[in-house]
């Protein structure tokens, strides 16, 4: 194994741990700051034609203003089913059709709610420093054996460790800062 496989290596390094703050990143964006964003709605499941579809594909949703979501259903008989997934969902949002639209207020978080939301948020954030370890901890393992089977240097060994660890403390970084900025929006710290 040459210099290129190890370049190689760093790559695929790069590509799973940016997967990881993905991942986080896109789980940050269904947290609720009292801002309205389509993005809260992300995850919900509407029961339609027989089975369960994402919202987004059964209605269009958008922002008209700070504190209200809408959601237009393609096929307006789906309105009391997008109506009835969105309430019981765990958003505690409480919508209103008016025949041609579903209307999603909404309402201002309390302060227990956002520190609700701030430790699950934190949860989310844990765990994708934890996937970033164990991409760090793959890696290093296959450096290491690398070594063992005396197809790289202990030189090649140690700058590929460092660098390593180098992706690894540039994505926590990220994820750190992900989470400070949507503490900041939570919280308003």
């Amino acid at each position: 194994m040459d210099v290129n496989d190890l370049k190689g290596l760093f790559v695929e390094v790069n590509k799973r741990m940016n997967a990881a703050i993905d991942h986080v990143k896109h789980e940050l964006a269904g947290v609720r700051t009292g801002r309205a964003s389509v993005a809260i709605l992300e995850h919900i499941q509407v029961e339609a034609y027989g089975s369960k579809m994402p919202i987004n594909q059964v209605a269009t949703l958008s922002v008209p203003e700070p504190t209200l979501l809408v959601a237009q259903p393609f096929d307006p008989s789906l309105m009391g089913a997008l109506e009835k997934a969105i309430r019981t969902s765990d958003l505690g949002l409480n919508p209103a059709n008016d025949g041609k639209v579903v209307r999603i207020p909404v309402p201002p978080l309390t302060e227990e709610r956002r520190k609700e939301l701030s430790k699950h948020m934190h949860k989310q954030t844990e765990e994708g420093r934890n996937a970033v370890r164990a991409v760090r901890r793959d890696a290093n393992d296959r450096l290491k054996k690398l070594l063992k089977d005396s197809k790289i240097s202990q030189d090649d060994e140690r700058k590929g460790l460092e660098e390593v660890q180098k992706l690894t403390d540039q994505h926590i970084k990220m994820i750190d800062d992900a989470q400070a900025k949507k503490d900041t929006e939570l919280l308003g710290r």
